[in-house]
């Protein structure tokens, strides 16, 4: 009984980590797009101090399309920089259930919306929603996790 006692409480502790990585966004999504509901890109989500960022490593391009883009219509200091590499998601904080309070650009016009997300389906999912003013004025994501 004690060793199926003792397997029991490691099983528990190695496990405990897992689902705690699942109910945080950090980690690998691949994005949908919303119109066309394909894939757009890889972004990295990463935590420091409390607070996500997310970066594009990968665009999933035509092989008509420049594989490499900038963002030409960005207006701050990304203007004119690769898109591969670029940080789009950036000061989003845990507020409950959701994380809020940060900004996402949108490489395709060039603009910055206000940003929240929400893990959904176990950690599978990730809804990003961007938006300007209220969150009901905006559009959302679904992203899927990749690792």
């Amino acid at each position: 009984m004690r060793t199926f006692v003792t397997a029991s409480l490691l099983a528990a502790a190695f496990a405990a980590p897992l689902a705690f990585a699942q109910d945080s966004p950090a980690g690998l999504w691949k994005s949908i797009d919303d119109a066309s509901g394909k894939p757009s890109a890889l972004i990295r989500i990463t935590e420091n101090g409390g607070v996500l960022q997310g970066k594009i490593e990968k665009l999933f391009r035509t092989p008509e399309e420049d594989q490499n883009p900038k963002c030409v219509l960005c207006t701050d200091a990304r203007k004119d920089q690769p898109i591969v590499g670029m940080t789009i998601l950036e000061g989003l904080k845990k507020d409950g259930d959701e994380y809020n309070g940060g900004q996402i650009l949108d490489p395709k016009n060039g603009k910055v919306y206000k940003s929240k997300l929400t893990v959904r389906d176990g950690g599978k999912k990730l809804e990003v929603r961007g938006y300007i003013g209220m969150p009901m004025l905006g559009r959302s994501q679904m992203w899927l996790r990749q690792e």
